[in-house]
């Protein structure tokens, strides 16, 4: 199957939430009362109930006017994931277009794939007892549609399609836009599946780390020294097993044997 991607350009966005939207209608969340945090943003964060945030933000151009922001906020999903490294039920994985499902049946509560995740992605729900996350729309994929977020984007901001195809896309517009736009997601993790056309630094953007990564207690552990543990775990199991070939199974030493028959 294609590797595809989501991408995300910020220059064209102009923060009508349907996206937003249209990623709570076909995933079917409810809504919660939220507080005004003195923000157009609304809820303030991703949420359990919230897979797909339009982060609004406000800054002082150098003519003293303001400069909008919006940015188009939720899974990334890592080629290289932290979160499907650490998690040890399965609930999440790969699917077939690369992308990291959410099996919530499989899913024990460990909260390990938040301490993981290098962009603070996944959502725990202390009512269900379970982690939450964008899954892509997996079941849309599944039935050769793209995300509900893309279809809904009535400016051309958020496209899916095949990766190959987009990257280029992605780079020609970061050219066009010029004075510091540049793409961002393409080279870390070993590429995400949402990449973003950003006009600024990504230290200017809320909530969107600058060299995101794997944690390197996480690389050691499963990259590293579990396999060398499943090595030696097996070298003891082929000792045992030769030993066996060898010497056959374990009898009674002889001596104790003689002197069980002696009466001693």
């Amino acid at each position: 199957m294609t590797e595809k991607i989501k991408l995300f350009d910020i220059s064209k966005c102009t923060g009508c939430r349907g996206c937003q939207l249209a990623c709570k209608q076909w995933n079917q969340l409810q809504a919660k009362q939220t507080r005004h945090m003195g923000t157009y943003q609304n809820p303030p964060d991703l949420q359990a109930n919230t897979y797909l945030l339009m982060r609004f933000q406000e800054m002082a151009d150098a003519k003293g006017g303001v400069k909008w922001f919006f940015r188009h906020s939720a899974c990334m999903h890592c080629t290289d994931a932290a979160c499907v490294k650490v998690c040890p039920s399965g609930a999440l994985y790969y699917t077939d277009m690369k992308t990291v499902g959410v099996n919530h049946s499989k899913c024990i509560a460990c909260k390990e794939c938040i301490a993981a995740c290098p962009f603070d992605i996944p959502k725990y729900d202390d009512k269900t007892d379970k982690i939450y996350k964008c899954d892509m729309c997996e079941s849309r994929l599944s039935n050769n549609l793209g995300p509900a977020c893309a279809k809904a984007c009535p400016t051309g901001a958020l496209q899916w399609g095949d990766k190959d195809t987009l990257l280029k896309l992605a780079y020609k517009r970061a050219k066009e836009l010029g004075d510091g736009a540049y793409v961002y997601g393409d080279k870390y993790v070993d590429g995400t599946h949402l990449v973003y056309v950003l006009q600024e630094k990504a230290s200017v953007y809320a909530a969107l780390p600058t060299s995101p990564k794997v944690p390197l207690s996480i690389v050691l552990w499963k990259d590293v020294l579990k396999p060398l543990s499943l090595l030696a775990a097996g070298g003891v199991l082929a000792g045992s097993f030769l030993h066996y070939i060898i010497h056959g199974p374990k009898t009674p030493d002889e001596d104790s044997v003689t002197k069980t028959e002696g009466g001693e």
